[in-house]
């Protein structure tokens, strides 16, 4: 039926765009989320990022008491669990993406420093939850020779040296009767991984008869490492363009023995929890840079208004009202994108990581086209550290190597549709 109006006004926006009207609940969480965003978030980062890495996780740090406030706000798991599906995907999506417009770097880091803690809670084993509850967590994945071979679950199709063996990467574990024997370095681009207390890993095992089965796919093990073990150390915090607030860097393992009863999955159930863990995660980037994306389109839309060129405002020539509409239009396709793979990723049974992965990929280069228009409406502004522009710009430029390069995850999206027609999808 047509909604039909007396008068013309203009239409009902919020600060997630053209969104559908939320409920009193939504609301106020939203509400917290944003002010927790432009009062703590976003002066944080800015601040955080033009310290060295060094003095980002240094003890009095403003990283620590973003930690702590982040705390207070009690928006967890729990919270969620206890709202209906559709509702619970739509705060979600606005709380990451108000995490994201306040500053992509914490954003991602909050989001890591659970993980460990929601996979005990996913598994139900109150040992684990206990070890992890309060404590800095950290999704250890990444290993520096395997990158992005960690993603590949097709031997057949996608490994190049047929019948040959796969990566087994630089972090591997011997499985034992009770305990098993960690040893090797993850890479430098685990988030969270130079402070984190206790580790979400996924790493190389061999269970007595070797890392690879039968096609040459590596063995794996998922489990929960406390970090304070006999064995482990900390490499150097990684000094990197974007994302400066974000710790990241190595965790060396020498003989590190961990009890058994930690795993998580072991051997046959690896590759099911790994695609598992990253098609959640993989949603977390899509909203963080949504809000980075709005971030940019509102920063640009403020300058225009204040900016004066030919005579008048940068707002009243039509090319530049041309350009702000398409960056509008942008941000409100990542958004709908963003949230359509949260949805599926949380609602459907049977998802995969490629799948979600693909929208990751699309909000960030979104995301860039969008920063990249801000930042030349800023004119020479914008390149100069003293305007925020620049600095999303760096921050997104990151996120579309983090979490899986683009070229790479859109390859795969392209390998998925490849196996789903040889499974029947789309022959009719």
């Amino acid at each position: 039926m047509i909604n039909l109006k007396t008068e013309l006004t203009l239409p009902a926006v919020g600060l997630t765009g053209f969104e559908a009207p939320l409920n009193d609940i939504e609301l106020s969480i939203q509400d917290t989320l944003h002010k927790f965003a432009k009062d703590v978030l976003r002066p944080a980062g800015q601040e955080l990022d033009k310290m060295t890495a060094e003095q980002v996780i240094a003890p009095g740090s403003p990283y620590y008491e973003v930690l702590g406030k982040a705390a207070q706000l009690g928006l967890d798991s729990s919270l969620l669990a206890q709202m209906p599906p559709e509702t619970a995907i739509r705060v979600e999506s606005i709380i990451g993406e108000e995490m994201g417009w306040g500053d992509a770097g914490l954003g991602v880091s909050l989001a890591c420093v659970t993980f460990p803690l929601e996979m005990a809670k996913a598994v139900g084993n109150p040992e684990l939850v206990d070890l992890c509850r309060d404590k800095i967590g950290c999704w250890m994945s990444t290993q520096p020779d395997k990158g992005s071979d960690v993603q590949i679950f097709d031997m057949a199709r996608e490994w190049p040296v047929k019948g040959g063996q796969g990566n087994k990467g630089n972090v591997w574990g011997a499985v034992g009767k009770d305990e098993i024997v960690i040893n090797g370095q993850c890479s430098a681009w685990v988030s969270n991984g130079v402070i984190a207390q206790v580790a979400l890993a996924y790493i190389g095992a061999d269970y007595g008869d070797g890392f690879f089965d039968a096609n040459g796919r590596p063995n794996g093990a998922v489990l929960i490492i406390p970090l304070d073990l006999p064995g482990v150390s900390k490499g150097k915090p990684l000094d990197k363009i974007g994302q400066r607030a974000l710790p990241q860097g190595e965790i060396y393992f020498d003989n590190v023995r961990v009890p058994k009863r930690f795993a998580i999955a072991l051997k046959d159930e690896f590759y099911g929890n790994l695609s598992s863990v990253w098609a959640f995660a993989g949603c977390h980037m899509g909203q963080i840079f949504t809000g980075v994306a709005r971030a940019a389109f509102e920063m640009a839309l403020q300058y225009c208004h204040e900016r004066k060129q030919g005579g008048q405002l940068l707002i009243d020539h039509q090319l530049t009202r041309w350009r702000l509409g398409d960056m509008l239009r942008r941000v409100e396709l990542c958004r709908a994108v963003a949230r359509r793979s949260l949805t599926y990723a949380r609602l459907t049974p049977a998802g995969h990581p490629y799948a979600t992965a693909s929208s990751k990929v699309t909000v960030t280069e979104e995301a860039m086209k969008i920063t990249t228009e801000a930042m030349q409406l800023f004119g020479g502004n914008g390149t100069s550290r003293e305007y925020p522009i620049e600095k999303l710009f760096r921050d997104v430029r990151s996120a579309q190597i983090e979490d899986g390069e683009n070229y790479i995850l859109t390859m795969r999206l392209g390998l998925l549709a490849q196996q789903l027609y040889a499974d029947g999808w789309s022959n009719n």
